[in-house]
Order: C-alpha cells, then structure tokens, then sequence
C-alpha cells in the first residue's frame, strides 16, 4: 500500500490507502472526492459567523480569478464582471428601495385619507390630489372641494352637526380598527420577523449573527404592506426605522444574484451596512445622513470601499424617489421649512432647555418602554398580540379624533410644527391678530386661535408620550423617528410662542432690547419645534453627527447647524447621566441577542482565565486528537455534546494546539465519507495530518480532514487583560478564541461566555442571553 498525496487547498479529500478494491490501474483512488463538499463552510441558525476565515475565503478567491485573468480574455473578462458586481449591486438596491419607498409614501397617505372621506371623481386619489384639480377650491379653504366627501356627507347627507360628527367618529375607528388587525394577522401568519422597526435585529445581523429569514422575501412582502397598513391606522408610530429593514431585505434576496455575496457572509454584510443607509436616505430624502447614520448607528464593520458603495447607492435611491415623486410637491424633502430671520446667541439658552427636555424624555422613554416589554414577554400579555393591537388601536383612535393635531399623521402634524406663518396660512397656529397695515408682520400678537391651538398642543403632547411607550415593540411594523420627533416638535413649538410673545410683549426688557427692534418679528416657532424635534430624537437613539446631517437635508435650514448641534449634544449628555443606553440598544438586550456594543467601554481587571472554560471546577475540555481517533469516537464526542467546535491537538498528554475544527463541518464531512466513499464504517480511523502514515492492509480505508481543519485558530494566553481580548473580539469579530499557557491548551472563550461574563460584572441576569 501506499500512502495518499497530500490535499490540495481547501479540497477535502479522504485518502483510502490500501484499500484494493478502490485501486485503478495508475494507482489513483477511484472515489477521491476532488469537488468541495456542499455545505462546509456555511452556519446554522442563530449562530455567529467567523469573520476572520469569511475574509480569507474572500481573499483566496480573489486571488484565483486574479491569477486566472492573465491566462485568458474569457477570465479577464470575468474577473472584471467580478469587480464590477460590487456596483451593480448597489444600483439595484437602490433602484428597488426607491421604488418600494415611494410606493408605501402614496398608498399610506392615500389610506390615512380614506379614514376620513373619500374622493369622487376617482376613489384612488387622497385628499390632496383629489382637490388639486377642482375649480371650486378657494386658497382659503383649500382643503374642501365639492369632488371630496366626509364619510358623513357620503352617508347622511350632511357636513354639519352632532349627527355627522358621530358618523366621522365611527368610520375614522373603524377604518384604524381595520387597518390595525389586518396588519397584525398578516404579520402573525405569514411573516413573524415583520414585527417591530427591525433596526436593533438588523445591527446584530452586522455584527455577525445569523437569523435565517429575518431578510427574507416573505418578510419584505408582508413588512411592505403591514407597514402601509399600521401608519394609516393613526398608531403613533413611523415608517422610517422600518424602511431600513425594507431595505435590507432588498439587499438580501438581491444579493442571492451574485455568487461573490452569496457565498460569503462578511461580503453580504458589506452589502447590508450599505443598504441600512439606503433606508434612512429613501425615509427622509437624506442621502448623507443615511450613510452617516448606518456608520455611526447601525454598522460593526465598515471600511472604506463600504463608505463608497453607501453612498453611491443612498445617491440612486433617492433619485428613485425624487423621480416618483411621492409628495407631490417635486422636493425631495419630507419637512421643507422657509426661515429667514436668523437665530441670536441669546437663543441658544431655550435651544439648550430643549436639549435638556429630550434627553430626559428619550431617557424616561428607554425605561418605561423597555419595562412594558418586559411585562409583555413575561406576562400573559403577550399570548394575545392580536387583541394587543386592537385595543391600543382602539383607544388612540379614540382620544385622537376630537383633537385635530392628534388626528393628523405624525408626519404631518411636525410639518404643521416646523411650518413659519406666512401671510396666507390658515392654520389655526398662525391665527395672529394682524394690525391696521395687514400686508406686512411686523408684531404678531396671538389671537384666540393661537391660544386654542396652545391647548390642544399641550393635550396631544402628554398623549403622544404616553402612547408611544405602549406602541413602540407591539406585533406591527412600527419606527420610532416620527413619534419621537413629533413629541420634540410639540414642545419645542410650544416654547417658541411662548419666546416669541415675551419679545413681543417686553420690548424694554434687556435680554430682548439688542436684537429685537420693534415691529419686526425676531424670533421664528417654527425652529424651536425643528431643534426640539432633533433633540428627543437624540435622546431616544442618542445618534449625534447622523442627526445633525439628517435633520439639516430633511428641512433645509442649512443655517441652524449651531442651535441643532448644541441641542443634540445637550439631549446625548442628559440621557446618557440617566441610562447608559439608546432605544436599539435596549432592545437587544431585552432580546438577548449576542451583541458585543463597540461603544461601552469595559473597566474590571478581569484576566482571560477567568472567563474562559472550562471553569477550574468543571471537567476537562472536549477535544479531538489529529490521530488516533475512529469515526465512531468522534461521532459519540459529537452526540454526547452540543459544542459548535472542537480543538484539535497532538494528543491527549500534550494537548499541544493544532487548530479548530466546527461542529457543521464535521458532521456534513463525515455523513459524506460515509456515503461517498466505499468502506468507511465506525472504526475507520480520522486523520487531521498532512501525511498519513501507512496502515496495515486489512483495516478499513482511513478519513482525511485536514481540509476542513482551521490551522489558524485565534489564541490568547491565560493572562491576557479580558479588555484586550474584548478589543480583539469586536475588532476582528471572532466567534472563539482559544486560551493557552506555554503552548499547552486551557481552554476556549466564545462571545457567549463574553457577553455572559459582562452580564455578571454589571449585575444583570447571565441568562438572559437567549442564542447560543
């Protein structure tokens, strides 16, 4: 008999030596396997991904068609496609994105009309549009026109009165009723993952989590229509957080047409860090902050040509979107302000009060929603998710309608908010009693309607802070960028009248003599509630630079970098003294999910022995010898244990490294070995070696695994500081990494026992961390 060459590569080959049968004239083996076997590589469910060998994968494979090309045309043109299928990528999702965005735009606004009426001379249109190509319309009641009918005029025949308010009331819950349970059966039967805004799941898949399906086309088709459906039923919630998601399915099921991303999980990671940015750019027009907001909020792993890619295709999707024109008014903005008077440094007192303000709203907002949660996983609230959302539908719905700010869409109503009053406004908000010379502004004293639309400001304000706690993680798609604006808006229009009547009222008052000549308006409402806007939102997510950059491109008021700034970073520092955390953060927490956060900082002197296992009391690590070892022995290690990964080493007295070698692996390798090579029963003998010695002739051929072995495995020592080990976990996203001490193997330490371990160190349950 002769020994087997060595293996080529990665080719997993299982030598038979002296196994006669198997003998072909040359001496070769008839049933060398020189084809890779399927599914070796690849990941379970719920399992991390191992970064450092995705990136070798890649970088092999580069090399290959890179030396190749110089061979052939065929392969040169190849290895170009290859470079440019990066791009091609982004120019689909981009496409796919804008379209899907602007398609949820018009239908949401078309459904959240239908609530209230409906349009004659053609049932498809929205308010909006149906009145736009009336005669009829007045510029001052240019909301009413003869071809649009409330429900009450459709049904009763008249506009006015007790009765037709009554039959508005009716068909405005029932229609929210409607939309809320067709979105929540939808969710429950067809699509589970399509619940919720999606971003916290979606940071943990780019750190390296596997949660099969979360992407996939059924959750895209449902999210896309429940999504329609929650915003028009009046729940205070946004489509913004969940437009990333969206996205990123694109991303995803797009990503299957490219072997290079679909074969490589580091790869489609890339790809997804630039589709979370494709979603805020098609919710808000903000090309930048998209790619700003996936750099500093949602991504782990972000290099330069990612930066690149992001920004290419948020560019794509939002011309997409400017093209179908979901607005109607060809900017792709979603809240366009017009402020001319600027800003004075006396001002940026009440900016910073508004900066306090959201930082302990978003503060407050984290505990009371992350405690609700709770109660619902843990109480019997949560069996019943369907009677969940008909309730809080129902009494939204309920307190909602007789007030007319709560009763408009979140989006809406922060328009109303940023908006300055202008000559012709005929808000109630800019009900100013004008003087004798009524084509100028110059002092604007508040009429009546000013003041009723105080109260009412005040009313929805403590209403929308409330039910956004109980909204926020219910089994519907829900965002949390609009409800959190809108809470900001109220209040910081609310502080802006109130400003601006001081400065009217005290003209010789010292803090307003320098820059308020009189009968000039000097100070704009409309920018407080657009600062306050920005300033809950930092508290809620604590995003800084993203913010700014979104909330400058979402309004256009390029001037007010300063008063935005200060107000953000004031609302981060507030938040952060109360809780450590963002909302997103919580959540994966709350969940459970294997999340190393790059941002915390980690202060115990804890060393790397005492995290690893085996703990000093436990038993020894299982491990695998490189020879010596039977199929069936390894097959008992494997079915006695649920470890996703064995070390492999010199023998059981040295327990000198030798490398790694997963769980998967090993099972697909060996079922292989048993069906495709002849003779391989229990106690043909594994080899890990390069060269296998000779055996004697009779016995049954032996299994090779070299190939499937990871030479390369990471070690650290027993005395390691666990804050350097930490860095390197995040840095190069591992899944384990091996302890040594003098060459001798200890033991191994998982992002589990990481994450298992801060829990303890910080007094939380261990437990909690629900995946393995």
């Amino acid at each position: 008999s002769h020994p087997m060459g060595s293996c080529l590569g990665n080719i997993l080959c299982y030598g038979n030596t002296g196994y006669s049968n198997g003998m072909t004239g040359n001496g070769k083996l008839m049933d060398l396997l020189d084809e890779p076997v399927p599914g070796v590589g690849t990941y379970e469910d719920f399992n991390t991904i191992d970064w450092v060998r995705e990136k070798s994968k890649d970088r092999d494979r580069h090399r290959e068609i890179t030396s190749k090309s110089e061979q052939s045309t065929w392969a040169l043109l190849h290895s170009i496609s290859d470079a440019f299928s990066g791009w091609l990528l982004m120019l689909l999702i981009g496409l796919m994105s804008g379209a899907l965005a602007g398609c949820i735009d018009i239908s949401a606004h078309w459904l959240t009309d239908l609530k209230e009426g409906v349009c004659l001379s053609g049932f498809w249109f929205n308010h909006e549009h149906c009145c736009w190509g009336s005669n009829q319309t007045t510029f001052q009641e240019r909301d009413k026109c003869p071809q649009w009918q409330s429900w009450a005029e459709l049904l009763g025949g008249s506009s006015e009165g007790a009765a037709a308010y009554i039959v508005n009331y009716l068909m405005f819950m029932l229609c929210a009723l409607l939309f809320s349970f067709l979105a929540v059966i939808l969710v429950r039967a067809f699509a589970p993952y399509a619940c919720g805004s999606g971003i916290p799941e979606i940071k943990t898949i780019l750190s390296g989590f596997i949660i099969r399906g979360y992407l996939g086309k059924w959750t895209l088709i449902i999210k896309t229509i429940t999504l329609v459906l929650a915003v028009s039923s009046g729940l205070s919630l946004g489509k913004e957080g969940p437009l990333v998601h969206v996205a990123c399915c694109c991303a995803n099921i797009l990503c299957h047409l490219f072997t290079k991303y679909r074969q490589n999980e580091a790869k489609r990671r890339e790809v997804l860090s630039a589709a979370a940015a494709v979603g805020v750019s098609v919710a808000f027009g903000a090309p930048i902050g998209g790619v700003l907001f996936s750099l500093e909020e949602v991504s782990y792993y972000f290099p330069l040509k990612t930066l690149w890619r992001s920004f290419f295709a948020a560019l794509v999707a939002a011309f997409t979107l400017r093209s179908i024109n979901p607005f109607g008014n060809s900017r792709l903005v979603l809240f366009y302000v017009e402020f001319h008077t600027p800003w004075h440094m006396v001002e940026l007192v009440p900016f910073i009060l508004l900066g306090i303000f959201g930082g302990l709203w978003g503060a407050l907002f984290i505990r009371a929603n992350i405690a609700w949660c709770r109660r619902r996983k843990t109480t019997r609230l949560g069996h019943y998710p369907v009677l969940e959302v008909l309730v809080v539908t129902g009494i939204t719905a309920l307190l909602s309608f007789p007030n007319s700010y709560t009763r408009m869409s979140g989006s809406e109503l922060i328009s109303e908010l940023f908006n300055d009053c202008s000559l012709l406004d005929s808000s109630q908000l800019c009900d100013y009693n004008s003087s004798e010379n009524s084509n100028t502004l110059p002092d604007r004293p508040a009429g009546p309607g000013v003041y009723t639309a105080l109260w009412q400001l005040a009313l929805a304000l403590f209403f929308k802070m409330l039910v956004t706690v109980v909204t926020f993680g219910m089994k519907v798609p829900s965002g949390l960028f609009i409800p959190s604006m809108a809470v900001g808006a109220i209040a910081g229009r609310l502080l802006g009248v109130a400003m601006e009547q001081m400065a009217l009222n005290h003209h010789d008052w010292l803090i307003v003599k320098g820059w308020c000549s009189s009968g000039a308006d000097c100070i704009t409402p409309g920018l407080y509630a657009m600062v306050g806007a920005a300033a809950c939102l930092g508290g809620v997510t604590r995003m800084t630079i993203s913010l700014v950059v979104i909330m400058f491109e979402l309004t256009g008021g390029l001037e007010y970098i300063v008063p935005l700034m200060a107000a953000i970073m004031t609302s981060k520092w507030v938040a952060d003294a109360l809780g450590r955390e963002g909302i997103y953060e919580a959540h994966i927490r709350l969940n459970g999910y294997p999340f190393l956060e790059t941002k915390e900082e980690y202060e115990h002197k804890t060393l790397a022995q005492d995290v690893m296992r085996p703990r000093p009391s436990d038993p020894l690590l299982v491990v695998l010898t490189q020879e010596g070892m039977s199929v069936g022995e390894i097959e008992g290690v494997m079915a006695d244990t649920d470890y996703s990964g064995f070390p492999v080493v010199v023998s059981q007295e040295s327990q000198r490294l030798v490398g790694f070698v997963l769980r998967r692996d090993l099972v697909i390798s060996l079922d292989n070995a048993r069906k495709r090579q002849e003779g391989v029963v229990s106690a043909s003998l594994v080899f890990f070696l390069e060269h296998v010695p000779p055996q004697p002739f009779s016995g049954p051929p032996v299994v090779k695994l070299r190939g499937i072995l990871d030479l390369s495995p990471f070690t650290v020592t027993d005395h390691t500081p666990m804050a350097i080990a930490l860095d390197i976990f995040r840095k190069l996203g591992l899944r384990q990494c091996l302890v040594t001490h003098n060459g001798r193997l200890l033991g191994i330490i998982t992002k589990k026992d990481i994450l298992k371990h801060m829990a303890q160190m910080s007094n939380r349950d261990p437990d909690s961390i629900l995946f393995n």
